[in-house]
């Protein structure tokens, strides 16, 4: 009878991040508070538990995220709690419960880390994913929308990420969105309803906008003669639509109209974009938002315009070059100085250097092996001959040269790296 001990496996849909992941993780957050606070943003840490009411109320009781997507559960106390499935509602509940959103205040808020949804794992989307969030309340022209845009596309840019198509659409308003809503409706129920899926059979009779943010082909194909809604927008929606693509152009950005882009949350309103990459599959959306004004008194607060978009982490890691990716600055090879290697590394560091030493007794030949799998830019060796003459020898890995120094000039040699 084996006896041995079962391995534990991590739940489906839950990743480990290991390198080179977690470092690209960390460079986004790093980029993201940098670039964000020069905009005047600043970063709120969220609760990852919240009750389920917050959700069902802010994202809308009829979508997919709270009819099927949630991770929700009763606590000790009977009370229905969830795992957030995003961050926008959890930001407008910390702003109103804290105050930070008076009628004469402007907040301008970001946050990072994990959400959670119960769907099917895929390629840069896991059960538990991770994203960095933006919501700038209190603005209610159109130049807060451009400017949340271009911020994004800075961030964006400052990752090294391009060739990106950003997708653009007005949804309308609490005033004009009821008329859409029944030229919806009558167009929907000149179609065979079993000619529609599941989901949209549901949606057009509890939610039709949702209807338009099927993604099966069948559905797509049936509503391409649906009525769109830019050309039901009131005219204030209207020009302030026209105001935002004027002032995108102005800055060189280029705009995709998509009058069918609705987005997945009930909230949203007049401006909804997304921002979509061909290089991560079908599922491209990388970024996306819109305003979504009302939505804080919808939960109790002020009657507050807002904006804001998300990004998905593990999508925009996908799209993060090698080059991008942290490296360390050295690796110490020495066979039979461990005691030495452990002293020069503590050198290098305090000098401001990143790496490690190898204090195994493996070959040389095998803890040059391990210098290039570190991906260290440089590898110092310390063999017999080096100990004897009080030197190291310092290898370029990426140009394959190497030279002899004093270990005594270590710290200036670091010095220079730093430059």
């Amino acid at each position: 009878m084996d006896t041995t001990p079962r391995a534990i496996r991590s739940v489906k849909g839950f990743a480990d991040l290991f390198e080179p992941w977690s470092a690209l993780f960390t460079r986004m957050e790093d980029t993201a508070r940098r670039v964000f606070g020069a905009y005047g943003y600043r970063e709120l840490r969220l609760p990852l538990l919240e009750y389920a009411d917050l959700f069902s109320r802010a994202i809308g009781a009829e979508t997919d995220v709270v009819q099927k997507e949630m991770f929700t559960f009763p606590d000790r106390g009977g009370r229905l709690v969830t795992l957030r499935p995003e961050a926008t509602a959890g930001i407008m509940r910390a702003c109103i419960e804290n105050g930070l959103c008076g009628r004469e205040s402007l907040s301008r808020i970001f946050t990072c880390g994990p959400m959670f949804r119960y769907e099917r794992p895929q390629k840069g989307r896991m059960r538990q994913f991770h994203q960095i969030d933006c919501e700038c309340l209190g603005l209610v022209e159109p130049q807060a929308d451009a400017e949340i845009l271009l911020m994004l596309l800075h961030f964006l840019r400052e990752l090294g990420i391009r060739d990106l198509v950003l997708d653009l659409n007005t949804l309308g308003c609490r005033l004009c969105r009821p008329a859409y809503g029944r030229a919806l409706t009558a167009f929907l129920l000149t179609l065979s309803p079993e000619d529609l899926c599941e989901n949209c059979r549901r949606r057009a009779r509890t939610n039709p906008l949702r209807v338009l943010d099927c993604k099966e082909a069948a559905c797509q194909a049936l509503l391409r003669d649906a009525p769109l809604l830019p050309d039901h927008v009131c005219p204030d929606c209207a020009d302030h639509f026209a105001a935002v693509r004027a002032l995108l152009e102005n800055q060189g950005v280029a705009c995709n109209l998509n009058p069918r882009l609705v987005r997945g949350l009930d909230y949203y309103n007049r401006t909804a974009f997304e921002l979509i990459s061909s290089a991560i599959g079908a599922q491209g959306a990388v970024a996306g938002g819109g305003r979504y004004d009302g939505l804080l008194a919808q939960l109790g607060g002020p009657d507050l315009p807002g904006i804001g978009f998300a990004c998905g982490m593990e999508r925009l890691a996908l799209l993060m070059d090698e080059a991008g990716r942290n490296r360390p600055d050295f690796f110490i090879a020495a066979p039979r100085a461990a005691g030495t290697a452990l002293e020069l590394a503590q050198v290098l560091r305090e000098a401001g250097l990143c790496g490690e030493a190898a204090f195994s007794a493996g070959s040389l030949k095998s803890q040059m092996r391990q210098a290039s799998r570190s991906r260290a830019r440089f590898c110092l060796i310390l063999g017999e001959e080096e100990l004897a003459q009080g030197t190291v020898t310092i290898r370029d890995m990426d140009k394959a040269t190497q030279h002899p120094l004093s270990r005594t000039d270590l710290p200036a040699w670091a010095a220079e790296r730093l430059v």
